[in-house]
């Protein structure tokens, strides 16, 4: 068996802390999936250093958590019907710290070299359940319900031959993926001030102030019901999550090709390479679902709102979810139908779609969308289920200005990291930032993307897709 120590960490001062501090739930929070995610950070660290590592670990999330106060807890009903973060003030997170970096752990642990070789996939780590902490592993599950009690957060260090897992498990409400990476660039910052004895890194108590995405309660005789529950749709088959690597050289040619040279419009790298994705999947995919080509297809993208927020501007590291999702069926844009996204399109005017997508998701949008939250009882029931969508549907989030591999720790940088998932959602992209931001660097971002097992050897030998995107492997199966 593994070594293990479990520390209840409290936040740093707590014995001045109030009888009770609670956090309520904005109008958005409620929009996110009801689940637990978790992030694995992997760092390079000799033996020698391991002890000391785990030390700093510790002191550093007591520091955080006295800043980021809401995530040391749980969450709890209101009087009013809502749901808050309570912290009480003997509240404590709980940190494990586990050891499997012995001879006799080799045959069931992989070393930090064999992840650094086998690209950080989820899957060379095996059974994520051993590296994590119950329940808080990825997906819906009752633990994770408000009517639960759900704690909030806890963390697990595993200590392997060469290196560290660094685990931080949170409850979607309480961060995005935007807020958790303020976060641990917080906590880097604080063991980088415990490692060289530095001042602490200061805090901007506006952090934790949601009240410009906290719409008011309407009264109980306004209320409405929300839409019942959605289904998985039945027509999804097995799927994995195959994870590619775009060269930052590649995307520039992407981007060329992409771009419109009639209408004088702008696009993104970023634009270029999701309708360049868009395009291959859905060509590729359409022989099997074969959808009605002149009927369009879902298409949606997860959007940070923090740089968007301008009345008033919001601090970077904005804790919870300060996020919208643009979505194909909504936004004020003309959707293109199946066969436009396979051919009839240039790739020019999707990539120019993508632009106008992103760009319709307002802070004025936002505000009319939680105006309409706001009246629905059971908020959570607005919550997209992407799965619950036709099979070729897309839910792409963008996670580049995470930046987590510049997150200087004191004891080393983060080499990358990975949202450990082992419950396939169809549909899901995730964009993973460069692990090398260098400017020297070709290397660029990763896309993590779920695909029909039975159908991606197609996408893999695809010519035309191999031309710009490099396979690195299978990153996630489901569980079984």
């Amino acid at each position: 068996m593994p070594k293990q120590d479990v520390y209840e960490l409290h936040p740093l001062g707590w014995e001045n802390d109030p009888e009770e501090e609670r956090f309520k739930l904005s109008t958005l929070d409620y929009l996110t999936p009801c689940t637990y995610n978790n992030y694995a950070l992997f760092f390079e660290v000799d033996d020698a250093d391991k002890p000391r590592v785990a030390a700093v670990l510790k002191q550093g999330l007591e520091m955080t958590l006295s800043q980021a106060r809401h995530i040391c807890g749980s969450i709890e009903k209101d009087t009013d019907g809502g749901y808050s973060f309570v912290k009480k003030r003997d509240s404590t997170v709980r940190f494990y710290v586990q050891w499997v970096d012995s001879p006799e752990d080799e045959k069931d642990y992989p070393s930090f070299d064999d992840i650094r070789q086998g690209n950080y996939r989820t899957s060379i780590l095996g059974d994520i359940k051993r590296w994590s902490v119950h329940p808080m592993t990825y997906g819906e599950k009752p633990e994770a319900r408000p009517e639960n009690s759900p704690i909030v957060a806890s963390y697990k260090a595993n200590f392997i031959r060469g290196g560290l897992v660094f685990i931080m498990h949170h409850h979607h409400y309480s961060n995005d993926v935007m807020g958790w990476a303020g976060l641990t660039h917080q906590l880097a910052e604080n063991c980088f001030s415990i490692m060289n004895k530095t001042a602490a890194s200061s805090w901007d108590v506006g952090c934790l102030d949601l009240s410009r995405l906290t719409k008011p309660n309407v009264p109980e005789e306004k209320r409405v019901d929300g839409p019942p529950a959605p289904e998985r749709h039945p027509g999804h088959i097995p799927a994995e999550m195959l994870l590619f690597h775009l060269p930052k050289s590649k995307a520039a040619e992407l981007k060329k090709l992409a771009y419109p040279t009639e209408s004088g419009s702008w696009i993104s790298t970023y634009d270029a390479f999701s309708a360049f994705i868009w395009r291959t999947v859905t060509r590729l995919r359409e022989p099997v679902f074969k959808p009605n080509l002149s009927e369009p297809l879902f298409w949606s993208e997860a959007i940070d709102m923090r740089r968007r927020m301008h009345s008033p501007k919001v601090p970077p590291r904005i804790q919870r979810n300060v996020m919208s999702a643009s979505l194909s069926i909504a936004a004020p844009v003309t959707q293109p139908t199946a066969g436009e996204v396979i051919t009839e399109w240039p790739l020019a005017k999707l990539a120019t779609y993508v632009r106008q997508m992103t760009d319709c998701m307002t802070q004025e949008a936002l505000d009319a969308t939680l105006d309409m939250v706001a009246t629905v009882r059971d908020k959570s029931s607005l919550n997209l289920r992407i799965d619950s969508f036709a099979p070729m549907s897309v839910l792409q989030t963008d996670h580049r200005d995470a930046n987590i591999p510049n997150a200087n720790f004191g004891f080393a940088k983060p080499a990358t990291y990975r949202h450990l998932i082992d419950q396939m959602t169809p549909g899901v992209i995730i964009i993973y930032p460069s692990r090398d931001p260098s400017p020297e660097s070709d290397e660029g971002p990763e896309i993590s993307i779920t695909y029909e097992k039975s159908l991606k050897e197609d996408l893999i030998n695809d010519p035309e897709w191999r031309r710009y995107f490099e396979y690195r492997g299978v990153d996630a199966v489901q569980a079984s």
